[in-house]
């Protein structure tokens, strides 16, 4: 049976161009980047050379790269860091309900330290108001910290406005970028963003590699405490044949690419929604299909079958989707993103799945899908009516 893999906003496979990079770098690049001879001076050139092609990315400068294990700590660090560096200047802090919990954890965690943080609606589309984020912004917010695309639903908050209102406020702005990097057009001077965060994984490239940009000018200690490596911001031995991936991975996604792939996805969204609906599935599409979205990302109510049902069968028959919700040990939690687009109330927070698509997805894997959908469905309705 082939697996069908379509959760590519939870991790995507290595790609062949990646892990040729990565292997050559183990075998041949083992010095330690902050060593003074000639294998240490090796390392520091390529990790300074992936620096830059990452750094152009963004339209950053390559100082302002800062290489991590990945978005989680570039999260944490982003947030926690402004906090307690800032807070003489204020202790408020702008956020929405729909962020990661990798910034809503740090963000509980400032709270139970006397910050005091706004947590901004969406609407059922997912998204924010810009009149709701001008009313909860105060002389005595440090922080605006809203991420560029959700990795649930696809919506792509508007970043660049964010940013206008905030260039001349004392606030700095964070965007958790980690599901939207590669796929969106982002320049972080054109949209004024102070930090941002990010994860090789996500882009076809290995796991435990990240980075935080952080704007010339925004300062705070390092997170980890430890060794003077990179330029005294993060301790810790860099590792060269992960961040040569990230770089390697980052080269094969051209302006031209991404605009194809958004396109493709696209096209895969369709090819879902007019399958299902000749089909005869009763669904709906949590989010919208905006062009403007991060496509890749797919999110639907199939009515009347639980998250846990369809996610089981589509395993068994060989195809991998994410829950609506999050599976915790052995649990299933209401998303908290659905819950706040749609309600604590809402069926569709226990009887939605999350499709993600990547480099490698092609029709005939959403053929399958629907297929399979369509067959779980009537199956399951006619239990229901015994």
């Amino acid at each position: 049976m082939k697996e069908i893999y379509l959760d590519n906003a939870a991790t995507t496979p290595i790609s062949s161009e990646v892990l040729a990079e990565m292997t050559d770098k183990l075998q041949n690049v083992y010095g330690n980047a902050s060593t003074l001879y000639g294998l240490g001076r090796e390392a520091h050139t390529i990790l300074e050379n992936s620096r830059h092609v990452i750094a152009q990315s963004l339209n950053a400068d390559d100082d302002e790269i800062i290489f991590t294990s990945g978005g989680t700590e570039s999260d944490n660090t982003a947030v926690i860091q402004t906090a307690f560096t800032r807070e003489k200047l204020g202790k408020h802090i702008i956020t929405t309900a729909i962020e990661h919990e990798a910034i809503l954890k740090p963000l509980h965690f400032l709270e139970e330290h006397g910050f005091e943080v706004t947590y901004l609606p969406v609407d059922e589309a997912g998204q924010i108001s810009l009149d709701d984020f001008k009313a909860a912004l105060r002389d005595d917010t440090i922080l605006v910290t809203i991420m560029t695309g959700n990795n649930e639903v696809g919506s792509h908050m508007p970043i660049h406005e964010i940013g206008e209102i905030l260039k001349d406020h004392q606030a700095w702005f964070h965007t958790d970028a980690v599901q939207a990097y590669g796929l969106l057009d982002i320049d972080v001077k054109r949209d004024h963003i102070d930090m941002l965060s990010t994860s090789a994984h996500k882009i076809n490239g290995p796991k435990m590699v990240g980075f935080l940009y952080r704007r010339t000018g925004v300062n705070f200690p390092s997170y980890l405490k430890g060794g003077d490596q990179e330029e005294k911001r993060r301790a810790g031995t860099e590792n060269i044949p992960g961040i040569a991936g990230f770089a390697a991975a980052v080269s094969t996604i051209t302006a031209e690419e991404k605009a194809h792939r958004q396109e493709k996805y696209f096209g895969f969204k369709q090819q879902i929604i007019d399958g299902l609906t000749t089909a005869g599935v009763d669904f709906e599409l949590n989010g919208t299909l905006s062009k403007d979205n991060l496509q890749h990302v797919m999110n639907i109510w199939i009515k009347g079958i639980s998250t846990y049902v369809m996610q089981t069968n589509l395993d068994l028959a060989g195809i991998a989707v994410s829950g609506g919700s999050a599976c915790t040990a052995g649990s299933i939690e209401p998303s908290h993103v659905l819950t706040a687009m749609f309600g604590e109330e809402s069926p569709r927070i226990s009887e939605s799945i999350r499709i993600s698509f990547g480099r490698y997805t092609t029709e005939d894997d959403i053929n399958a899908l629907v297929t399979n959908i369509a067959k779980i469905v009537a199956r399951v309705q006619a239990r229901s009516e015994v």
